[in-house]
């Protein structure tokens, strides 16, 4: 007998027969009588009544649970098309030789999921856009010019895009940190380079004048001195050097093109192709999110704990295996860190757990929608994969000999079907 238990459970209760019992208490026996060694006979030989007796009634049932209940619920598992994702876990209710015994098994399984209906589903449109405007043209003309600039020295104020040579003196509560201390170091003026604070307040200071900026440092930051405090920070401007982008002109756009293109109206218009394409790709993977995250939101499926603890086993034995490969112990790796696994472990675990719900919602709605890939459709994948990446062109014998390998490819054009009929069917496409 079975029943749905919360938490994607389900509950067994196991009859088995009397005859059943007696017959695993008679192999039970056989076995420890061959081995047993008791005076006055030899090895083996020692009549079962004895070997019984000497061992006694509980520990002869005891070797009987551990013999027989395996088995018994395996068996039930597979008479009730049951696909577990742990150990069941058993209580022995009953169990006595010469009468039938029941067991109580408890097992998680996958969970059902509540697929959301699609025609009713709001996706949010993207608050930015993917339009190529002229200023990101000229600022991507610019950074593939930028290892050619000349950087001069000039003798005028900081400008934005400059190289400032200058001296730093953080200060955190009245006291100068040592350790951040630097003279005569150089600076771009650049976003993603310099702390926006001072990207803020060094244009404009000429050479010998101070700027002062207050930054609040993450938690997170390098240096422990400075994680999580409040600091003033003391900038002397020691030199200004500008760069200078070489003209953009047909013979440097036929260089930057590997000749491809012979001007440089001809070398603008393809640089722009490229952010565009680039563009489309970007949108296309945010409608994907937009429309799973609807989906994913509006279905319902509550995640075992079970199946959230055998993603963490698996993540955390491939990070095992990556530290490994550059000569670290794991537990070394987690200590500079400061966690320990169970911290890992815990931390990891609503980012797993996220991860699981939109897997499960989305295998769902591929099972409803028959997008589950054929082995004839993964060898294909497979194949125009291979196609595209000479690494994986040198594998393509063994990948498709490899099960494993198999069901990652199977798991990778399951998703990528499923993504383009959401985006089809939502009108997002």
């Amino acid at each position: 007998m079975t029943e749905r238990l919360p938490k994607s459970q389900v509950g067994m209760t196991i009859e088995v027969p009397a005859d059943v019992v007696n017959a695993n208490y008679d192999r039970v026996l056989n076995r420890l009588a061959s081995r047993a060694k008791i005076e006055g006979f030899r090895p083996g030989k020692a009549p079962r009544a004895l070997v019984e007796a000497r061992i006694g009634p509980a520990a002869l049932r005891e070797e009987v649970v551990e013999t027989m209940v395996p088995e018994v619920v395996r068996q039930a598992l597979n008479d009730e098309s049951i696909d577990p994702i742990d150990n069941p876990d058993v209580e022995v209710v009953e169990l006595e030789r010469g009468r039938p015994a029941r067991l109580k098994a408890t097992v998680s399984v996958m969970p059902e999921v509540a697929l959301a209906d699609i025609a009713t589903l709001t996706v949010e449109p993207p608050d930015h856009s993917h339009e190529v405007t002229e200023e990101m043209l000229e600022r991507r003309l610019e950074d593939v010019r930028e290892p050619m600039a000349e950087i001069t020295p000039v003798e005028r104020e900081v400008r934005t895009g400059d190289i400032a040579v200058i001296d730093i003196e953080v200060e955190v509560d009245g006291h100068i940190v040592e350790s951040e201390t630097r003279k005569s170091t150089e600076a771009e003026l650049k976003e993603g380079v310099l702390l926006p604070e001072l990207l803020a307040a060094l244009p404009g200071a000429f050479v010998d004048e101070t700027r002062e900026a207050h930054v609040d440092f993450p938690d997170s930051y390098s240096n422990p001195e400075l994680a999580g405090r409040h600091a003033l920070i003391r900038v002397t401007v020691r030199g200004v050097k500008e760069k200078v982008l070489p003209q953009l002109d047909d013979a440097l756009a036929k260089s930057l093109s590997n000749g491809k293109q012979e001007t440089v109206d001809a070398y603008r218009q393809a640089v722009r192709d490229e952010l565009e394409e680039s563009g489309h790709a970007v949108a296309k993977m945010e409608r994907e999110q937009a429309v799973v995250k609807a989906l994913v939101e509006a279905s319902s499926v509550e995640v075992p704990e079970a199946l959230v603890d055998r993603e963490l086993t698996s993540e955390l034995e491939s990070l095992e295996r990556s530290v490994n490969r550059q000569g670290l112990k794991l537990d070394s790796y987690l200590g500079y860190l400061g966690k320990t696994i169970d911290q890992w472990m815990a931390d990891e675990r609503p980012e797993a757990t996220s991860r699981l719900k939109i897997d499960l919602v989305l295998g769902e709605y591929a099972k409803r929608e028959g997008l589950d890939p054929s082995d004839e459709d993964v060898i294909a994948y497979l194949e125009e994969q291979a196609g595209q990446d000479e690494e994986l062109k040198g594998q393509l014998a063994d990948l498709k000999k490899s099960s494993a390998a198999r069901r990652y490819f199977a798991s990778r054009l399951r998703r990528r079907r499923v993504l383009d009929r959401l985006v089809e069917v939502t009108g997002n496409a």
